[in-house]
This record gives structure tokens, C-alpha cells and sequence, in this order.
């Protein structure tokens, strides 16, 4: 026959209680006491707790949600609608009850998760369902009583927790100008950067201005555009270089982002490059050509395509090479294109290159086109015999597109701000700065 030994208080060899029952209630320890659960342990809890302190918090769920459910008190979920949105059916609400979500994969703006109460509880007040829908949020709500019901204690975004976030820039250079006998002028330089910024770092933007145009049959070529440029602390710096001259009378095409028309002459004259100085992948193409004993100038290289050649034994000048298209506003807009050369009153004058590139001039058309401001587009050439002048460039931009969750709001140089889908976007048409 077994024996059971029955014992109700251990104390340790100071007399004091290290486990005491009493009535069914189990004390460890006493007051002041320390206790301490060693290394490698684990406690495993099959009843209910209280007086834990778990009010407030949640244990959250490894397992991913991904369709309609119902919460338990007490536990905290990451959601996923990708593929559509889904419910989360509350547990019967009591005092203290605690629920969490988290949008796991930053759809709840495309598909938002649906909270329904249980029976006659309400959320916040009302009986209806609630809908989250806001992009990387997480919610807590808490159970109070069954005039509120189910009450948000808590909630905040993935961003929040973020020291840096992804910007894009477009940084264009001022157009040069065109020749006043000759070649079309270079657009500005193109450049493009997408980098991770740093949260209050003071970014400084410089806006190139288009170069002046050749006015005078001796002074008549253009003048190199202005550089632009984006830097700050954090940050690569991004220099656009400005557009190259287009030639004058017997003179090339100048150097530059893109390079400038060769002048309008009896001989050839080469066009100036593009990309220089050079930076990878490319900001610009080389200005085009006035090639053989008839006269005319070239076009002005554009941020995509080279600037036409006047071929020789032709009366048509070069056209300006063509821009390049962005959407970093939220549409899709071309700039820097170069300017088209000029030619003498008989002939066809050099168009435009798409995206702001000025038109060449002929002697009876009147003065070259300009390249459009804020687009860095060349300025178009002028005609043979310096009875016209030429083009000025097109002054540059620079554009900054953040996401409109950290977007500041401290600006100087009074930049164009509007929104596209999740982000604002700053277009300085001239010099300023932006404060993250």
C-alpha cells in the first residue's frame, strides 16, 4: 500500500516560507523576495494568467494571415493582402481584451483589412466594422466596456522606425546657346539618381541657366550653359554639366553635357561632345556636324540622340538631337533637347530636338528659336550672313521626388511642389534648398 505525503509550507534553514498553500493558493516566495528562473528553463503556461501586466501588449503570431479569421485575446497578427482584401473577426469583448495588426506587406492603401466586432460589441463607439487603410500601419485596440467597446491604443507605421528613405532626383543643366551664323546649342546635361537620404539632413540645390546666344556676325557663337547641381550631407552629389555653344561663323560646336552645333561655313566643322566631363551612364550626346563647301550649321546634341549634320552639298541644316522623357512628376514630360542649326534664307533650317530644343533660323525667318526655360534645351542657331542671332539656352531644373510620409515641408527658392501617388515632388525652377 503507497503513501502520499502531503505538505503544505517549505521554508529554507532560516524559517522563512520558500512555497506556502493555503485554501487551493499556492505562494511562492515572500514579499522582497527574488525569484529567479535559471538558464535554460522554460515555463509553460495551460491555465490563465493575471497580474501579469499583459494589458496593453500582445503575443504576436509567427504565421502570417493572408485570408478572413477570428482574433484570440491576446495575440497580435501580420496580414497580408496581396491578394485581396480580407477580415479579421474579433473575439467577444471583455475588460482588458487585446487584439493587434500589422500590415505585413504595405497593400492595406490597395486592399484594406476589414475589423468586425463580435455580436453587439462595438468598435470605438459604433457597431460597425472598421476598414484600415492606410499603407505599413499597425493597430492595437483594447476592449473597455459595452459603450465604446473595442478602443485603438496604439498605432503607428514601418517608416517611423526608418533614419533614411529613397529619394529620386533629375538634375538638368542650362541649354547652351546657339550660334548667331551657325550651329545649334547642347542641351544641358541629363542626369537621373535614386539614393537612400537621411532624415533632417539640409540638401543644397543649384539651378544652371541657360547660355547666352551669339548675337553678331563677328562675336556669333553662343555660350556654354550653367551647370546644376543636388548635394548634402549623406548624399551623392549629382552635377549636371551645361549644354555646349553652338559655332559661330567658321567655328566648331563647344563641349558640354551635350555638345554644341558646329558653325555655319564653307568648310567642316565638327560638333562639340556630349557627356563631357564624362560620368556614367551618359548625361549627353555630341552636337552635330557642318560638313562641305555649302553653308549651315549643325544641330545641338540632345540627352538621347546626337545632333543632325549639315551634309555637305545640301541647303538643310542639322537637326537638334532629341531629349529625354521622365515621369518623376507623375506624367511623363521630355527635356533637353538640343538646338537645330541655322542656315541662309534659300534653305531649311534645323528643327528642335524634342524636349525644349530651339529651332535653327534662316535669313528671312528671324532670330533663332531660344530653348524652352527649365527643360535645358538648346538654343537654335542663326542664319547664314549674321542677319539673325541665335538662341539663348534654356535655363535647367532640378526635380526631388520623397515620399510624401517624410516629407518636410522646409524649402527655400520657392520650388513647385505637388503630389504624385505616394510622394511629393519639388521642381526648383531655380536655386534653393531642401531641408529632409
Amino acid at each position: 500500500m503507497s503513501s502520499i505525503l502531503k505538505v503544505n509550507t517549505i521554508q529554507d534553514t532560516d524559517g522563512n516560507n520558500i512555497i506556502n498553500e493555503n485554501a487551493n493558493t499556492i505562494t511562492i516566495g515572500a514579499s522582497g523576495d527574488t525569484i529567479t528562473i535559471p538558464s535554460g528553463a522554460t515555463i509553460t503556461n495551460n491555465g490563465t494568467q493575471t497580474g501579469f501586466g499583459r494589458t496593453g501588449t500582445v503575443d504576436w503570431q509567427s504565421t502570417v494571415k493572408t485570408a478572413t479569421f477570428t482574433a484570440s485575446d491576446g495575440e497580435g497578427y501580420f496580414c497580408n493582402t496581396t491578394a485581396g482584401s480580407f477580415t479579421v473577426n474579433l473575439p467577444a469583448g471583455s475588460a482588458g481584451a487585446i487584439v493587434a495588426v500589422k500590415d505585413y506587406a504595405n497593400t492595406f492603401d490597395n486592399n484594406a483589412l476589414t475589423i468586425t466586432p463580435n455580436g453587439s460589441d462595438k468598435i470605438g463607439g459604433s457597431a460597425a466594422s472598421a476598414s484600415i487603410s492606410t499603407e505599413g500601419i499597425a493597430v492595437t485596440l483594447v476592449f473597455i466596456d459595452s459603450t465604446k467597446g473595442w478602443l485603438v491604443t496604439d498605432s503607428g507605421l514601418q517608416s517611423e522606425a526608418e533614419t533614411t528613405y529613397s529619394a529620386d532626383m533629375l538634375v538638368i543643366a542650362g541649354g547652351g546657346g546657339g550660334g548667331a551664323n551657325g550651329g545649334g546649342g547642347g542641351a544641358g546635361g541629363y542626369r537621373t539618381s535614386t539614393q537612400d537620404v537621411s532624415i533632417s539632413a539640409v540638401y543644397t540645390i543649384t539651378v544652371g541657366d541657360g547660355g547666352a546666344k551669339g548675337q553678331t556676325f563677328s562675336a556669333n557663337p553662343g555660350s556654354v550653359g550653367a551647370d546644376s547641381s543636388i548635394s548634402g550631407s549623406g548624399l551623392t552629389t549629382i552635377t549636371s554639366a551645361g549644354g555646349g555653344f553652338g559655332g559661330g561663323n567658321d567655328g566648331d560646336g563647344g563641349d558640354g553635357g551635350s555638345g554644341g552645333g558646329g558653325g555655319n561655313t564653307g568648310s567642316t566643322k565638327t560638333g562639340g561632345s556630349g557627356n563631357t566631363p564624362s560620368v556614367s551612364p551618359s548625361q549627353g550626346n555630341d552636337g552635330g556636324s557642318s560638313v562641305g563647301s555649302t553653308y549651315g550649321g549643325g544641330g545641338g546634341g540632345g540627352a538621347t540622340g546626337t545632333g543632325g549634320n549639315k551634309a555637305s552639298g545640301t541647303s538643310v541644316a542639322g537637326n537638334g538631337g532629341s531629349g529625354a522623357s521622365s515621369s518623376i512628376t507623375g506624367s511623363a514630360v521630355t527635356r533637353a533637347g538640343g538646338g537645330g542649326g541655322g542656315i541662309n534664307n534659300t534653305s531649311t533650317a534645323g528643327s528642335g530636338g524634342s524636349g525644349g530644343g530651339g529651332a535653327g533660323a534662316t535669313s528671312s525667318s528671324g532670330n533663332a528659336t531660344p530653348g524652352t526655360a527649365n527643360t535645358g534645351g538648346g538654343g537654335g542657331g542663326g542664319s547664314e550672313g549674321g542677319t539673325t542671332t541665335g538662341g539663348d539656352g534654356g535655363k535647367g531644373v532640378v526635380i526631388l521626388s520623397v515620399p510624401t510620409a517624410k516629407y518636410s515641408g522646409t524649402t527655400t527658392g520657392s520650388p513647385t511642389v505637388t503630389t504624385s501617388g505616394s510622394n511629393t515632388i519639388m521642381q526648383f525652377n531655380g536655386s534653393g534648398s531642401y531641408t529632409a
